[in-house]
């Protein structure tokens, strides 16, 4: 039997966070991996869906949509994503992500640097859809 080198995480592995809607997996982060510098994964809307406003105080953020026709607005300003696209979220800037295309958009992410503890990353500025749909792998000790 063949072990996985370490760092190695399958999507499938990864536990869905549905709490500001879509389904977001963080694949790499310091809880699975051990890693220091940042988290990322990968997300999936389906039409019509959306991930609700926040913004990261400490961190920037990197998108590069894989599927899908998407609208990021940043501050307020609508930003359409296709496949192709990367975007770069500044550290702080609000942001909202909403599918606004047919088909099941698929969107790969990665937060830098970390904040100073997991629970500040994120600041809601929309109430999270699903409040309890929280992904225990985001954060935890570095």
């Amino acid at each position: 039997m063949t072990q996985a080198p370490p760092g190695r995480i399958n999507v499938s592995d990864a536990v869905p966070n549905t709490k500001r809607g879509g389904d977001i997996r963080v694949t790499l982060s310091p809880r699975t991996t051990g890693c220091a510098s940042g988290f990322g994964g990968v997300l999936w809307l389906e039409p019509g869906e959306w991930i609700t406003e926040h913004y990261h105080p400490y961190s920037e953020e990197f998108l590069h949509v894989v599927a899908g026709e998407l609208e990021m607005t940043l501050d307020g300003h609508p930003v359409p994503l296709g496949p192709g696209d990367s975007l770069l979220v500044p550290i702080a800037v609000r942001h909202r992500l909403v599918n606004t295309g047919t088909v099941k958009a698929h969107v790969v992410f990665h937060l830098s640097p970390l904040a100073p503890r997991p629970e500040l990353g994120h600041v809601d500025t929309e109430q999270p859809l699903n409040p309890d749909g929280v992904n225990p792998d985001v954060g935890g000790t570095r």
